[in-house]
């Protein structure tokens, strides 16, 4: 444990500091706080993007994890996950095991009335395709 984080009571841990974030968040923005069931094998949401940045936390089981720019990657149960919203399409929220349920917990912080997510075109992933990243051959 950091000193910084040394005066904590036992039991609380604490799983992710992302300082740069805050600076997402927009002014006037409201907390929301979901919890994403996925069932055994589920692929989630079509590629989609979210109004203002999400931190989340995976609280059973293991998510498929991809946003644009970055590789896919597997979070597990006690990780940690940031989306920085806005533009930035989030490709893959599935859940990585076909035999048992996955959740995450997250909370998001966008301007109230705003859609939790919307979906994204398939011409506009096309048109961004160059920004998805690719595995090196």
């Amino acid at each position: 444990m950091s000193t910084e984080h040394a005066h904590l009571p036992p039991g609380v841990d604490v799983i992710a500091t992302l300082p740069e974030a805050a600076a997402r968040i927009p002014a006037g923005a409201e907390a929301r706080t979901v919890r994403v069931t996925l069932s055994p094998g589920d692929p989630g949401a079509p590629p989609h993007r979210h109004p203002g940045p999400i931190f989340g936390y995976v609280t059973q089981g293991e998510v498929l994890f991809e946003l644009e720019g970055q590789p896919p990657r597997v979070l597990k149960a006690g990780e940690a996950l940031f989306e920085p919203g806005g533009e930035v399409i989030h490709y893959q929220g599935a859940n990585n095991l076909p035999d048992a349920q996955s959740e995450m917990v997250v909370t998001m912080f966008a301007l109230p009335g705003t859609p939790i997510l919307t979906v994204v075109s398939a011409e506009e992933l096309d048109e961004r395709r160059h920004l998805r990243f690719t595995q090196p051959s």
